[in-house]
């Protein structure tokens, strides 16, 4: 393989850490081999800004002078559910429960990774929809920005309205789901 040659066949594996801050991390290819680097304009292409560390990717890469490097994320799928500690308000929902709940526009209002949570608002509406660090995990993304537009399953908590799902807006769109 030559320098700047596309690899013909999707590549399959696990994020190993993303860093949204620094614009970029690496996927661990099921095949083996060097890991690939998934920079944030990939991702973005793909609809998302972050990606949860341990999700399954499927991409397309291409070998350079600097190793291998994703062009173009085809599927994204989020960590293993087994992985998490569940969240008290929804670890004993029925998936099947809320999958049914419809998704609505928000916009994320302020998330802050290191305290693990934030606050979205849903389009027309004044209340705060609670954002939760593991929900996030659990919809393969890792970080949100103040203003950025997602699809959100929400539910009524112990504590009020939250989200039990999370779509970037780009991916819920692109999927037929908002």
């Amino acid at each position: 393989m030559n320098d700047s040659e596309d690899i013909s066949s999707p590549v399959s594996g696990l994020v190993k850490w993303f860093d949204p801050v620094k614009g970029f991390g690496f996927v661990v290819s099921d095949a083996g081999g060097p890991d690939i680097l998934l920079h944030v304009n990939v991702l973005r292409n793909f609809g998302q800004s972050s990606v949860a560390d341990g999700a399954r990717v499927e991409l397309q890469v291409q070998r350079t002078e600097r190793g291998v490097q994703a062009t173009q994320v085809i599927a994204l799928m989020p960590p293993q559910a087994g992985e998490a500690v569940g969240l008290s308000d929804i670890s004993a929902l029925d998936p099947a429960v809320v999958a049914a709940a419809p998704l609505e526009p928000a916009r994320v209002k302020w998330f802050d990774k290191g305290k693990g949570f934030g606050f979205a608002n849903v389009f027309g509406r004044r209340e705060d929809i609670f954002l939760h660090m593991e929900v996030l995990r659990r919809s393969g993304l890792s970080d949100l920005a103040p203003g950025e537009a997602l699809a959100l399953r929400v539910i009524d908590g112990k504590r009020g309205r939250m989200a039990a799902e999370v779509f970037a807006w780009e991916a819920a769109l692109d999927t037929g789901q908002a």
